[in-house]
């Protein structure tokens, strides 16, 4: 009898919980034209006239909304340009869960009166792998070249000569459209202009979908693209006022009819840049003086065509090519105290840059008859040659010695890669891709200067070739509120480096797994955990490993060691996404990494020469390091007229190496050691976005970075603050921007240090200057809200392949 009662208990408990159990809403929504899926709909579930709740659209166009009490309500569809659908949802104890399908929405014929290329305003959006900062027309991105605007970006920076960092580490690999280049990214980020990028992506740990290169992760530029209805087009232009004006201006057009899209940006920028610094050396009492300006030229071309061949099938071409040329003048002044063993020397260097960068694409698509299901092939070719011609007029006391030398670069760089995507069932996807890539560079290096014992300064040859061989597979499933992805990228590297056709040769050969894994947590739809981990490497690049000077001043020589290993990175990371009220987001993250073989700058003495005060500026392998930290970055709206967007990152990173000291007692003879510090990094930006009325708007933008003690160098912290205005007109085509940057005048690069010699120093550079922009956006077509995902968003840009 008891066991009767106790059973009737039981079972009258799950009947009850069963009851109150609430219900699960879900559907999926597409085009109608193009039976695509439409992200970012908005879902509205009332009841009667009151809201109750809602939701969005994922990239696939599908939607679930839980915890609804079971009762009667109504669901209206929504989206900017498209028909709105209302349907009915009524929950009871025996229909919990309603699925209403594919909802097909039409558009409307008012859409037509309105093109939308450029977005009005920057946004930031934390996706599952990644960080996408939309470039608007605003001013937080306002600037002449993709340098300038980097700094705005949370978590990178870019420091006086164009080094790029992610989370203060400068082994970031850098991608255009999805695709690597031969370029240095310094001289890449100058060329480019900023109203030629549609959006950046942030990836600080990605999937073995990737290729593993980058310690700290993954920066791609994307390119406008357009694929509207009929012809539509964006011009912008932009003036930079420093000590003399800096032009850059682009067009944006696009032309599509039927089945084929032709697209095009044309962008330049043109200006002559100033830095003035100084280095002194305290054991000497000699001060170096710099006087240095740069007249750069860049001009960047994407033309392209997508044909559209049916529903299943798309075929795509387009080429970038990038040219850039510069004249370099770099005064040196080198003074010693009356008395001093050493001769004052003064220095007129020239150099005469040319660098040209082209690719080549050719992509094709298949798409399967299950959603999801599909085969991309993608063909790429770069090639870049990269020349300078350099003078040097030197005079040390009253004898005067003129030379010239000459450096050629070329390289190109063959990429073929297939991807597989089958979405095994409704919780199950697998991913699977193969790739080849073949990179080879030659370097040439000639002088008429008879004096040098270097060999790094005399005439000589020197290749890198490298061949890379990878597949890779993922596998990922989603339960209710868990997803989770496994996957592992398999590779063949062989490196070739050969010095002086066989004077030195250098060769690598290994095979290596990088392993990933993702493990995704959605409490509800305003709050989202994920933890991720990934091994990656950074393989030395031309530039860091080619035995040829870089530049070359009286007394530092910078030049590449070609025996440098490749460094390996475990990384993991913990984030946090919250979905605040109007839009607002907060996003959080840490993360730890194992360092092994770290690639770092190192200066030690020039042994080659009599001269004790000579250096050598290179690259050398540091032992196991270690880095933490974490970054919090927000967008929120106080009020209708007021939104602000703080981010904060800091790093730890205990970091061993070795560097020269003197040996006691003597004043020329040197010795190795081991030193570690423990470095830590701290930056922090605010944009603050004041709205005056519909048309007129101001921004606040505060930035600074912190000192940093090294282990060669010790660096000062860095701060500024930049205020503009911004109109629209012409009914929101035009828009006029107004952009005083560092208005107190004080960011600057300091230093010091303690070895090989103790010296300081400080550059300044055109960081107090006023920017003017405008942008004008012209054509009558339409524009489609999704016709496919685009390529060029890299939204699922793998190594395997970048769609």
């Amino acid at each position: 009898m008891n066991f009767k009662l106790l059973l009737l208990f039981l079972l009258g408990s799950l009947a009850t919980a069963y009851a109150q159990n609430p219900g699960s809403l879900s559907g999926k929504v597409i085009d109608k034209t193009t039976t695509e899926p439409l992200p970012y709909v908005s879902i509205v579930v009332k009841e009667g006239s009151n809201v109750v709740t809602g939701g969005i659209t994922d990239d696939n166009g599908e939607f679930t909304i839980k915890n609804l009490p079971f009762k009667n309500y109504s669901v209206d569809i929504q989206f900017m340009g498209y028909k709105t659908q209302t349907f009915t949802a009524n929950f009871n104890d025996s229909k919990t869960n309603i699925n209403l399908g594919s909802i097909v929405l039409e558009e409307t014929a008012t859409e037509l009166n309105e093109v939308e290329i450029v977005k009005e305003i920057s946004t930031i959006e934390q996706k599952i792998d990644r960080k996408v900062i939309t470039v608007g027309r605003d001013l937080t991105t306002a600037g002449g070249t993709a340098s300038e605007i980097m700094n705005n970006i949370p978590s990178v920076n870019v420091d006086q000569d164009g080094n790029i960092s992610l989370r203060g580490n400068q082994n970031v690999r850098v991608l255009v459209d999805g695709r690597p280049t031969n370029m240095s990214p310094a001289q890449l980020l100058k060329q480019i202009p900023s109203t030629s990028i549609k959006k950046i992506e942030l990836i600080t740990n990605p999937s073995a979908k990737y290729n593993p290169e980058g310690m700290s992760g993954i920066i791609n530029i994307v390119l406008h693209k357009n694929a509207n209805d009929g012809f539509n087009g964006s011009f912008n232009a932009g003036v930079t006022f420093g000590e003399t004006p800096k032009f850059n201006n682009s067009v944006d057009m696009n032309y599509r009819t039927g089945k084929v899209n032709f697209f095009t940006n044309l962008g330049s920028n043109t200006g002559k840049y100033f830095n003035d610094g100084n280095v002194n050396r305290e054991d000497i009492n000699s001060s170096q003086v710099f006087d240095i300006n740069n007249d750069n030229d860049g001009f960047l071309a994407k033309l392209g065509m997508d044909y559209y061949i049916n529903d299943k099938n798309t075929l795509s071409i387009y080429t970038n090519q990038n040219y850039g040329e510069g004249l370099g003048n770099v005064g040196i002044t080198i003074a010693y105290p009356e008395g001093s063993v050493f001769t004052n020397t003064d220095q007129l260097a020239i150099y005469d840059t040319d660098n040209k960068n082209n690719t080549y694409n050719l992509a094709y698509k298949h798409k399967f008859n299950e959603e999801g299901h599909s085969l991309d092939f993608e063909g790429n070719y770069n090639d870049s040659s990269n020349s300078q011609d350099a003078s040097f007029n030197t005079t040390v006391g009253d004898v005067t010695t003129v030379y010239n030398d000459e450096i050629e670069d070329d390289g190109e760089n063959i990429t073929l890669n297939l991807d597989y995507v089958n979405p095994l069932n409704e919780k199950s996807k697998l991913e699977l891709g193969a790739e080849a890539r073949i990179i080879g560079s030659e370097n040439d290096y000639t002088t008429t200067n008879p004096n040098v014992t270097n060999p790094a300064l005399q005439n000589s040859n020197y290749t890198y070739d490298v061949n890379i061989y990878s597949a890779y597979a993922t596998f990922g499933q989603k339960f209710n509120k868990f997803s989770y992805q496994l996957g592992a990228r398999f590779e063949s590297y062989k490196v070739e480096a050969n010095f002086n056709r066989g004077d030195a040769k250098f060769n690598d050969d290994y095979l290596t797994v990088y392993p990933s894994a993702y493990l995704t947590y959605t409490l509800d739809e305003k709050n989202m955990f994920q933890v991720s981990y990934s091994r990656r490497v950074d393989r030395p690049s031309l530039q860091q490993t080619k035995p040829v000077r870089e530049f070359s001043t009286p007394l530092v020589t910078s030049l590449g060691n070609q025996y440098l290993r490749p460094q390996f990175t475990n990384s993991v990371e913990v984030n946090y996404t919250k979905m605040l009220e109007q839009g607002s987001s907060i996003t959080a993250g840490v993360f730890y990494r194992l360092i092994n073989d770290e690639i770092s700058r190192i200066l030690y003495p020039d042994e080659t020469t009599e001269n004790t005060q000579d250096q050598i500026m290179s690259f050398g392998n540091f032992d196991k390091n270690t880095a933490f930290g974490f970054e919090v970055s927000a967008n929120y709206k106080i009020t209708k007229w007021w939104n602000i967007q703080p981010a904060v990152d800091f790093s730890s990173i205990s970091q061993k190496g070795v560097v020269s000291v003197l040996v006691d007692g003597t004043t020329s003879e040197y010795e190795s050691i081991i030193k570690e510090v423990d470095v830590a990094a701290i930056n922090a930006r605010l944009n603050s976005n004041f709205k005056a009325n519909e048309r007129l708007s101001f921004l606040l933008f505060g930035f600074y970075r912190g000192g940093v003690d090294g282990v060669q160098n010790n660096t000062k912290e860095m701060y500024k603050i930049d205020s503009g205005a911004r109109y629209t007109l012409l009914d929101n085509k035009m828009s006029l921007s107004l952009r005083f940057n560092d208005m107190f005048n004080t960011m600057r690069y300091g230093f010091d240090s303690k070895n090989p010699f103790p010296q300081n120093g400080e550059f300044r550079w055109e960081s107090r200057s006023v920017y003017f922009g405008l942008n004008y956006r012209f054509g009558g077509g339409k524009n489609r809200a999704m016709q496919r995902k685009q390529r060029d968003d890299n939204t699922k840009q793998s190594g395997g392949g970048m769609f």
